[in-house]
Protein backbone atom coordinates (compact mmCIF):
# COMPACT_ATOMS: atom_id res chain seq x y z
CA UNK A 1 0.00 0.00 0.00
CA UNK A 2 1.53 3.50 -0.88
CA UNK A 3 2.11 5.80 1.58
CA UNK A 4 -0.42 7.87 3.61
CA UNK A 5 2.09 10.97 4.21
CA UNK A 6 3.17 11.09 0.56
CA UNK A 7 5.12 13.89 -0.84
CA UNK A 8 2.03 15.24 -2.74
CA UNK A 9 -0.19 15.04 0.53
CA UNK A 10 -2.92 17.56 0.65
CA UNK A 11 -1.93 19.02 -2.95
CA UNK A 12 -4.62 18.36 -4.88
CA UNK A 13 -3.14 19.79 -8.52
CA UNK A 14 -0.07 20.40 -10.95
CA UNK A 15 -0.08 23.73 -9.76
CA UNK A 16 -0.73 23.28 -6.02
CA UNK A 17 2.34 20.78 -6.48
CA UNK A 18 4.73 23.34 -7.77
CA UNK A 19 3.70 25.88 -5.19
CA UNK A 20 4.50 23.89 -2.33
CA UNK A 21 7.57 22.12 -3.19
CA UNK A 22 9.09 25.33 -5.16
CA UNK A 23 7.76 27.91 -3.10
CA UNK A 24 6.60 26.83 0.08
CA UNK A 25 8.61 23.81 1.03
CA UNK A 26 12.20 25.13 1.41
CA UNK A 27 10.98 28.13 3.32
CA UNK A 28 12.28 28.35 7.30
CA UNK A 29 9.56 28.88 10.08
CA UNK A 30 9.17 31.53 12.26
CA UNK A 31 7.19 30.29 14.87
CA UNK A 32 6.46 33.44 16.38
CA UNK A 33 3.72 32.22 19.24
CA UNK A 34 3.83 28.87 21.32
CA UNK A 35 3.76 27.61 24.84
CA UNK A 36 6.97 25.99 24.60
CA UNK A 37 8.98 25.79 27.99
CA UNK A 38 12.39 27.61 27.58
CA UNK A 39 14.11 25.57 30.39
CA UNK A 40 13.83 22.85 27.82
CA UNK A 41 15.46 24.51 25.09
CA UNK A 42 17.91 26.07 27.65
CA UNK A 43 19.10 23.11 28.71
CA UNK A 44 18.48 20.87 25.46
CA UNK A 45 16.81 18.18 27.02
CA UNK A 46 16.19 14.69 25.60
CA UNK A 47 13.86 12.54 26.45
CA UNK A 48 13.75 8.73 27.28
CA UNK A 49 10.47 7.73 25.05
CA UNK A 50 8.35 9.23 22.65
CA UNK A 51 4.86 9.54 24.68
CA UNK A 52 7.48 11.62 26.37
CA UNK A 53 7.59 14.62 23.53
CA UNK A 54 4.11 13.22 21.76
CA UNK A 55 1.65 12.47 24.62
CA UNK A 56 2.32 14.75 27.62
CA UNK A 57 0.69 17.89 27.65
CA UNK A 58 -0.88 17.14 24.08
CA UNK A 59 -4.82 17.59 25.25
CA UNK A 60 -5.86 17.31 21.78
CA UNK A 61 -5.07 13.99 21.94
CA UNK A 62 -6.20 13.45 25.54
CA UNK A 63 -9.62 14.40 24.47
CA UNK A 64 -9.64 12.10 21.87
CA UNK A 65 -8.74 9.41 23.84
CA UNK A 66 -11.37 10.02 26.41
CA UNK A 67 -14.37 10.04 23.79
CA UNK A 68 -13.14 6.67 22.81
CA UNK A 69 -13.13 5.41 26.58
CA UNK A 70 -9.80 5.57 27.40
CA UNK A 71 -8.97 5.68 31.57
CA UNK A 72 -7.60 9.28 32.70
CA UNK A 73 -4.80 7.22 33.86
CA UNK A 74 -4.04 6.36 30.20
CA UNK A 75 -4.09 10.13 29.59
CA UNK A 76 -2.32 12.09 32.42
CA UNK A 77 -2.31 9.80 34.80
CA UNK A 78 1.10 7.46 35.84
CA UNK A 79 0.50 4.88 33.78
CA UNK A 80 4.00 3.90 31.29
CA UNK A 81 4.99 5.39 28.56
CA UNK A 82 4.46 2.35 26.53
CA UNK A 83 0.90 1.80 28.17
CA UNK A 84 -0.16 5.48 27.40
CA UNK A 85 1.28 5.06 23.56
CA UNK A 86 -0.84 1.71 22.86
CA UNK A 87 -3.61 3.25 24.28
CA UNK A 88 -3.85 6.09 22.08
CA UNK A 89 -2.71 3.28 19.50
CA UNK A 90 -5.69 2.01 20.03
CA UNK A 91 -7.94 5.58 19.69
CA UNK A 92 -6.54 6.10 15.81
CA UNK A 93 -8.41 3.85 13.86
CA UNK A 94 -11.50 5.60 15.20
CA UNK A 95 -9.65 9.14 14.22
CA UNK A 96 -10.66 8.77 10.89
CA UNK A 97 -11.48 12.64 9.07
CA UNK A 98 -10.16 13.64 12.45
CA UNK A 99 -7.37 16.45 12.01
CA UNK A 100 -5.27 15.04 14.83
CA UNK A 101 -4.98 11.70 12.54
CA UNK A 102 -3.29 13.51 9.54
CA UNK A 103 -1.43 15.73 12.19
CA UNK A 104 -0.19 12.13 13.91
CA UNK A 105 0.94 10.31 10.99
CA UNK A 106 2.37 13.21 9.69
CA UNK A 107 5.03 13.58 12.84
CA UNK A 108 5.94 10.59 12.79
CA UNK A 109 6.72 10.95 8.88
CA UNK A 110 8.62 13.75 9.51
CA UNK A 111 10.73 12.86 12.92
CA UNK A 112 10.49 9.32 12.94
CA UNK A 113 10.80 7.33 9.03
CA UNK A 114 7.30 5.70 10.36
CA UNK A 115 5.12 5.57 7.05
CA UNK A 116 2.84 2.76 8.26
CA UNK A 117 -0.10 3.69 9.70
CA UNK A 118 -0.62 3.25 13.97
CA UNK A 119 -2.74 0.93 14.72
CA UNK A 120 -3.35 -1.26 17.61
CA UNK A 121 -1.29 -4.12 15.40
CA UNK A 122 1.51 -1.81 14.58
CA UNK A 123 1.74 0.15 17.65
CA UNK A 124 4.47 -2.06 19.45
CA UNK A 125 7.02 -1.66 16.71
CA UNK A 126 6.46 2.08 16.04
CA UNK A 127 7.04 2.63 19.47
CA UNK A 128 10.63 0.61 19.44
CA UNK A 129 10.84 1.91 16.15
CA UNK A 130 10.59 5.89 17.37
CA UNK A 131 12.35 5.04 20.67
CA UNK A 132 15.43 3.98 19.21
CA UNK A 133 15.53 6.77 16.58
CA UNK A 134 15.16 8.92 19.88
CA UNK A 135 18.95 7.62 20.93
CA UNK A 136 20.36 9.59 18.15
CA UNK A 137 21.75 13.43 19.00
CA UNK A 138 19.37 14.67 16.54
CA UNK A 139 16.58 14.14 19.15
CA UNK A 140 17.33 16.79 22.04
CA UNK A 141 15.09 19.55 22.25
CA UNK A 142 17.41 21.84 19.91
CA UNK A 143 17.74 19.18 17.29
CA UNK A 144 14.41 18.56 16.85
CA UNK A 145 13.65 22.38 16.42
CA UNK A 146 16.07 22.29 13.64
CA UNK A 147 15.46 19.38 12.22
CA UNK A 148 11.91 21.08 11.93
CA UNK A 149 13.35 24.21 9.81
CA UNK A 150 12.72 26.79 12.75
CA UNK A 151 14.66 29.53 12.70
CA UNK A 152 12.87 31.39 15.71
CA UNK A 153 10.47 30.32 18.38
CA UNK A 154 8.09 33.32 20.47
CA UNK A 155 7.55 31.46 23.78
CA UNK A 156 4.99 32.56 26.13
CA UNK A 157 5.99 34.71 29.58
CA UNK A 158 4.68 35.89 32.73
CA UNK A 159 5.83 39.55 33.45
CA UNK A 160 6.92 38.18 36.67
CA UNK A 161 9.36 35.42 34.90
CA UNK A 162 12.98 36.56 35.34
CA UNK A 163 13.62 35.15 31.77
CA UNK A 164 16.77 33.11 33.08
CA UNK A 165 16.66 30.66 30.23
CA UNK A 166 15.77 33.04 27.61
CA UNK A 167 18.88 34.89 28.62
CA UNK A 168 21.29 31.89 29.22
CA UNK A 169 20.10 30.42 25.38
CA UNK A 170 20.76 33.74 23.66
CA UNK A 171 24.28 34.38 25.27
CA UNK A 172 25.17 31.05 23.45
CA UNK A 173 26.71 30.87 20.18
CA UNK A 174 25.69 29.03 16.85
CA UNK A 175 22.33 27.55 18.28
CA UNK A 176 21.02 27.27 14.60
CA UNK A 177 17.96 29.12 15.82
CA UNK A 178 16.81 32.41 18.28
CA UNK A 179 14.22 31.91 21.05
CA UNK A 180 12.34 35.23 21.59
CA UNK A 181 10.12 36.03 25.17
CA UNK A 182 6.60 37.45 24.76
CA UNK A 183 4.59 38.84 27.47
CA UNK A 184 1.22 37.60 28.72
CA UNK A 185 0.00 39.54 31.44
CA UNK A 186 -3.21 38.43 31.90
CA UNK A 187 -3.10 37.36 35.75
CA UNK A 188 -2.23 41.28 36.10
CA UNK A 189 -5.96 41.70 35.56
CA UNK A 190 -7.77 38.40 37.23
CA UNK A 191 -9.07 40.75 40.06
CA UNK A 192 -12.14 38.52 41.02
CA UNK A 193 -9.59 35.82 42.00
CA UNK A 194 -8.55 38.24 44.98
CA UNK A 195 -6.57 36.25 46.78
CA UNK A 196 -4.33 34.71 44.50
CA UNK A 197 -4.04 38.08 42.11
CA UNK A 198 -3.02 39.85 45.19
CA UNK A 199 -0.22 37.38 46.03
CA UNK A 200 0.76 38.00 42.43
CA UNK A 201 1.32 41.45 43.03
CA UNK A 202 3.60 40.80 45.51
CA UNK A 203 5.43 39.09 43.13
CA UNK A 204 4.98 41.19 40.34
CA UNK A 205 6.38 44.38 42.86
CA UNK A 206 9.28 42.19 43.97
CA UNK A 207 10.19 41.55 40.47
CA UNK A 208 10.06 44.92 39.40
CA UNK A 209 11.55 46.49 42.78
CA UNK A 210 8.56 48.66 42.90
CA UNK A 211 6.91 49.37 46.25
CA UNK A 212 3.03 49.02 44.60
CA UNK A 213 0.75 51.42 47.11
CA UNK A 214 -1.66 52.54 44.49
CA UNK A 215 -2.82 51.80 41.20
CA UNK A 216 -0.30 54.43 40.14
CA UNK A 217 2.34 52.67 41.09
CA UNK A 218 0.78 49.28 39.90
CA UNK A 219 1.54 50.69 36.33
CA UNK A 220 5.23 51.69 37.07
CA UNK A 221 5.98 47.90 38.25
CA UNK A 222 4.74 46.91 34.78
CA UNK A 223 6.33 49.54 32.66
CA UNK A 224 9.70 48.11 34.36
CA UNK A 225 8.85 44.53 33.44
CA UNK A 226 7.84 45.54 30.60
CA UNK A 227 10.87 47.31 29.57
CA UNK A 228 13.22 44.25 30.74
CA UNK A 229 11.27 41.79 28.70
CA UNK A 230 12.28 44.41 25.67
CA UNK A 231 15.98 44.79 26.30
CA UNK A 232 15.81 40.54 26.61
CA UNK A 233 14.09 40.39 22.89
CA UNK A 234 10.52 40.59 23.35
CA UNK A 235 8.76 41.91 20.53
CA UNK A 236 4.95 41.03 21.37
CA UNK A 237 2.38 40.58 23.91
CA UNK A 238 -0.19 37.90 24.42
CA UNK A 239 -3.67 37.85 25.64
CA UNK A 240 -5.79 34.62 25.89
CA UNK A 241 -9.20 36.36 26.80
CA UNK A 242 -13.08 34.94 26.02
CA UNK A 243 -13.43 38.77 24.81
CA UNK A 244 -12.12 41.51 25.11
CA UNK A 245 -13.00 44.22 27.93
CA UNK A 246 -13.61 47.77 26.94
CA UNK A 247 -16.59 49.48 28.72
CA UNK A 248 -15.91 53.04 30.62
CA UNK A 249 -14.65 53.52 33.36
CA UNK A 250 -12.51 56.96 34.89
CA UNK A 251 -9.48 56.92 36.26
CA UNK A 252 -10.74 57.72 40.02
CA UNK A 253 -12.77 54.14 39.77
CA UNK A 254 -9.78 52.62 38.40
CA UNK A 255 -7.78 53.97 41.58
CA UNK A 256 -10.80 52.52 43.87
CA UNK A 257 -10.93 49.50 42.40
CA UNK A 258 -7.48 48.51 43.14
CA UNK A 259 -7.26 49.74 46.03
CA UNK A 260 -10.32 47.78 47.27
CA UNK A 261 -9.02 44.69 45.33
CA UNK A 262 -5.34 45.12 47.01
CA UNK A 263 -6.70 45.54 50.61
CA UNK A 264 -8.46 41.96 49.73
CA UNK A 265 -12.37 42.97 49.09
CA UNK A 266 -13.69 41.19 46.18
CA UNK A 267 -15.19 43.74 43.48
CA UNK A 268 -18.06 43.24 42.19
CA UNK A 269 -18.88 42.07 38.34
CA UNK A 270 -18.88 45.58 37.45
CA UNK A 271 -15.68 46.87 38.83
CA UNK A 272 -14.17 43.62 37.77
CA UNK A 273 -15.29 44.90 34.05
CA UNK A 274 -14.25 48.22 34.70
CA UNK A 275 -11.01 47.26 35.40
CA UNK A 276 -10.00 44.35 32.97
CA UNK A 277 -11.02 47.20 30.06
CA UNK A 278 -8.55 49.98 32.19
CA UNK A 279 -5.67 47.06 32.44
CA UNK A 280 -6.07 46.35 27.91
CA UNK A 281 -5.79 49.64 27.70
CA UNK A 282 -2.80 50.78 29.76
CA UNK A 283 -1.11 47.83 28.72
CA UNK A 284 -1.65 49.06 24.35
CA UNK A 285 -0.08 51.71 25.22
CA UNK A 286 3.16 50.01 26.46
CA UNK A 287 2.86 47.54 23.51
CA UNK A 288 2.83 50.86 21.07
CA UNK A 289 5.34 52.52 23.17
CA UNK A 290 8.04 49.97 22.49
CA UNK A 291 6.96 49.16 19.17
CA UNK A 292 5.40 45.48 19.92
CA UNK A 293 3.05 43.61 18.12
CA UNK A 294 -0.15 42.86 20.05
CA UNK A 295 -1.95 39.38 20.14
CA UNK A 296 -5.68 38.58 21.23
CA UNK A 297 -6.31 34.75 21.21
CA UNK A 298 -10.21 35.39 21.60
CA UNK A 299 -13.31 33.25 22.00
CA UNK A 300 -11.89 29.88 24.12
CA UNK A 301 -14.31 29.30 26.98
CA UNK A 302 -11.71 27.52 29.70
CA UNK A 303 -12.20 24.85 32.02
CA UNK A 304 -15.55 24.19 32.01
CA UNK A 305 -15.47 20.91 33.87
CA UNK A 306 -15.04 21.95 37.26
CA UNK A 307 -14.12 18.07 39.05
CA UNK A 308 -11.60 18.20 36.14
CA UNK A 309 -10.05 21.34 36.87
CA UNK A 310 -9.67 20.96 40.67
CA UNK A 311 -7.97 17.62 39.88
CA UNK A 312 -5.94 18.06 37.15
CA UNK A 313 -5.54 21.77 36.73
CA UNK A 314 -5.81 24.04 33.14
CA UNK A 315 -5.00 22.81 29.92
CA UNK A 316 -5.65 19.70 30.36
CA UNK A 317 -8.55 19.51 27.46
CA UNK A 318 -11.71 20.65 28.99
CA UNK A 319 -12.21 23.68 26.73
CA UNK A 320 -14.35 24.85 24.40
CA UNK A 321 -15.66 27.52 21.72
CA UNK A 322 -17.03 30.68 23.65
CA UNK A 323 -20.54 32.50 21.86
CA UNK A 324 -19.69 36.11 23.57
CA UNK A 325 -20.50 39.27 22.27
CA UNK A 326 -17.87 40.82 20.30
CA UNK A 327 -17.96 43.11 17.78
CA UNK A 328 -18.79 46.17 19.86
CA UNK A 329 -15.62 45.76 22.97
CA UNK A 330 -13.04 44.95 20.48
CA UNK A 331 -13.82 47.94 18.64
CA UNK A 332 -14.45 50.21 21.70
CA UNK A 333 -10.79 49.17 22.40
CA UNK A 334 -9.08 49.49 18.96
CA UNK A 335 -10.69 53.19 19.35
CA UNK A 336 -9.83 53.81 22.33
CA UNK A 337 -5.84 53.52 21.58
CA UNK A 338 -6.36 54.82 18.07
CA UNK A 339 -7.89 58.10 18.93
CA UNK A 340 -4.66 58.42 21.23
CA UNK A 341 -2.20 57.80 18.60
CA UNK A 342 -1.41 54.46 20.40
CA UNK A 343 -2.74 51.42 18.71
CA UNK A 344 -0.22 48.88 17.99
CA UNK A 345 0.55 46.43 15.25
CA UNK A 346 -2.45 44.12 16.43
CA UNK A 347 -3.22 39.79 15.91
CA UNK A 348 -6.63 38.95 16.73
CA UNK A 349 -7.24 35.31 16.67
CA UNK A 350 -10.74 33.82 16.44
CA UNK A 351 -11.93 30.60 18.04
CA UNK A 352 -15.52 31.12 17.24
CA UNK A 353 -16.06 30.82 12.82
CA UNK A 354 -19.39 32.66 13.34
CA UNK A 355 -17.19 35.34 13.99
CA UNK A 356 -14.69 35.60 11.37
CA UNK A 357 -16.57 38.06 9.15
CA UNK A 358 -16.77 40.19 12.87
CA UNK A 359 -13.17 40.38 12.97
CA UNK A 360 -12.17 40.52 9.58
CA UNK A 361 -14.12 43.75 9.14
CA UNK A 362 -13.18 45.04 12.37
CA UNK A 363 -9.42 45.08 11.41
CA UNK A 364 -10.11 46.94 8.21
CA UNK A 365 -11.31 49.83 10.12
CA UNK A 366 -8.12 50.70 12.05
CA UNK A 367 -5.31 50.06 9.02
CA UNK A 368 -3.80 53.44 9.09
CA UNK A 369 -1.39 53.02 6.50
CA UNK A 370 1.55 53.27 9.20
CA UNK A 371 2.97 49.27 8.47
CA UNK A 372 1.57 46.90 5.47
CA UNK A 373 -1.18 45.00 7.29
CA UNK A 374 -0.56 46.34 10.56
CA UNK A 375 -4.10 44.83 11.55
CA UNK A 376 -4.04 40.95 11.28
CA UNK A 377 -6.53 38.31 10.81
CA UNK A 378 -4.71 35.54 13.12
CA UNK A 379 -4.62 32.15 11.56
CA UNK A 380 -7.04 29.48 12.37
CA UNK A 381 -5.88 28.57 16.16
CA UNK A 382 -6.96 25.37 18.82
CA UNK A 383 -10.06 24.32 17.53
CA UNK A 384 -9.75 25.86 13.97
CA UNK A 385 -6.11 25.26 13.06
CA UNK A 386 -7.36 22.20 11.16
CA UNK A 387 -7.90 21.91 7.17
CA UNK A 388 -11.96 23.50 7.47
CA UNK A 389 -11.17 26.26 10.03
CA UNK A 390 -7.68 27.29 8.20
CA UNK A 391 -9.93 27.82 4.68
CA UNK A 392 -11.97 29.23 6.74
CA UNK A 393 -9.73 32.10 7.90
CA UNK A 394 -8.38 32.30 4.34
CA UNK A 395 -10.73 32.46 2.63
CA UNK A 396 -12.09 35.20 5.23
CA UNK A 397 -9.15 37.15 4.87
CA UNK A 398 -9.12 36.84 0.88
CA UNK A 399 -12.65 38.50 0.80
CA UNK A 400 -12.17 41.60 2.92
CA UNK A 401 -8.87 42.08 3.42
CA UNK A 402 -4.77 41.66 1.95
CA UNK A 403 -4.07 38.00 1.66
CA UNK A 404 -0.63 38.33 0.68
CA UNK A 405 0.20 40.64 3.66
CA UNK A 406 -0.82 37.39 6.42
CA UNK A 407 1.63 36.64 8.80
CA UNK A 408 0.79 32.99 8.50
CA UNK A 409 0.97 30.21 10.80
CA UNK A 410 1.90 29.24 14.15
CA UNK A 411 1.87 26.14 16.47
CA UNK A 412 0.34 27.49 19.37
CA UNK A 413 1.42 24.34 20.66
CA UNK A 414 2.91 22.80 24.07
CA UNK A 415 4.87 20.16 22.40
CA UNK A 416 8.54 20.23 20.20
CA UNK A 417 6.62 17.80 17.48
CA UNK A 418 4.00 19.93 16.10
CA UNK A 419 6.22 21.84 13.97
CA UNK A 420 4.47 19.70 11.16
CA UNK A 421 1.05 22.08 11.84
CA UNK A 422 3.30 24.13 9.75
CA UNK A 423 3.72 22.03 6.87
CA UNK A 424 -0.22 21.29 6.82
CA UNK A 425 -1.14 24.48 6.66
CA UNK A 426 1.84 25.42 3.73
CA UNK A 427 0.12 22.82 1.90
CA UNK A 428 -3.58 23.87 2.00
CA UNK A 429 -2.87 27.27 1.14
CA UNK A 430 -1.16 25.65 -2.08
CA UNK A 431 -3.88 23.80 -2.70
CA UNK A 432 -6.46 26.93 -2.74
CA UNK A 433 -3.93 28.91 -4.38
CA UNK A 434 -3.50 26.14 -7.08
CA UNK A 435 -7.06 25.57 -7.67
CA UNK A 436 -7.49 29.26 -8.31
CA UNK A 437 -5.05 29.43 -10.81
CA UNK A 438 -6.81 26.52 -12.49
CA UNK A 439 -9.61 27.63 -12.12
CA UNK A 440 -8.66 31.13 -14.19
CA UNK A 441 -9.66 32.50 -10.37
CA UNK A 442 -6.13 33.99 -10.32
CA UNK A 443 -3.03 34.77 -12.85
CA UNK A 444 -1.91 31.73 -14.07
CA UNK A 445 1.37 33.10 -13.14
CA UNK A 446 3.54 30.60 -11.04
CA UNK A 447 6.49 33.20 -10.22
CA UNK A 448 3.65 36.13 -8.98
CA UNK A 449 1.69 33.67 -7.23
CA UNK A 450 4.76 31.73 -5.46
CA UNK A 451 6.16 34.86 -4.31
CA UNK A 452 2.89 35.35 -2.29
CA UNK A 453 3.34 31.76 -0.85
CA UNK A 454 6.76 32.81 0.09
CA UNK A 455 5.21 35.59 2.18
CA UNK A 456 3.03 33.97 3.68
CA UNK A 457 4.64 31.34 4.94
CA UNK A 458 7.94 33.09 6.28
CA UNK A 459 8.72 36.50 4.77
CA UNK A 460 5.44 37.99 6.49
CA UNK A 461 6.28 36.83 9.79
CA UNK A 462 10.09 37.81 9.48
CA UNK A 463 9.49 41.25 9.24
CA UNK A 464 6.14 42.16 10.95
CA UNK A 465 7.70 41.54 14.49
CA UNK A 466 10.73 42.93 14.23
CA UNK A 467 12.94 40.26 14.59
CA UNK A 468 16.28 40.20 12.91
CA UNK A 469 15.89 37.64 10.25
CA UNK A 470 17.01 37.56 6.36
CA UNK A 471 14.10 38.07 3.75
CA UNK A 472 14.06 35.46 1.24
CA UNK A 473 12.79 35.94 -2.36
CA UNK A 474 14.55 33.40 -4.09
Amino acid sequence: MADFIHEDFLLESDSARELYHKYAEPMPIVDYHCHLPPVSVARDERYDNISQVWLTGDHYKWRAMRSNGISERLCTGDASGWEKFEAFANTMPYLLRNPIFHWSHMELKRYFGVSELLTPASAKRIYDQCNEAMKSPEFSVRGIIRKSGVVLIGTTDDPIDNLEHHKAFAAEKDTGFQMAPSWRPDRGMFIEQTASWNKWVDKLAAAANVEIRNFASYMEAFDKRHEYFNNNGCRSSDHGLETVYAVDYTQPEIEAIFLKARTGQTPTAEEVLKFKSAMLYEWGVMDYKRGWVKQFHLGAMRNNNTRMFKSLGPDTGFDSVADLETARPVARLLDRLDQNGTLAKTILYNLNPAHNYVIATMLGNFQDGSAPGKMQMGSGWWFLDQAEGMRWQIECLSQLGLLRRFVGMLTDSRSFLSYPRHEYFRRLLCTILGSDMEKGLIPNDMEWVGAMVRDICYNNAATYFGFKLPVING
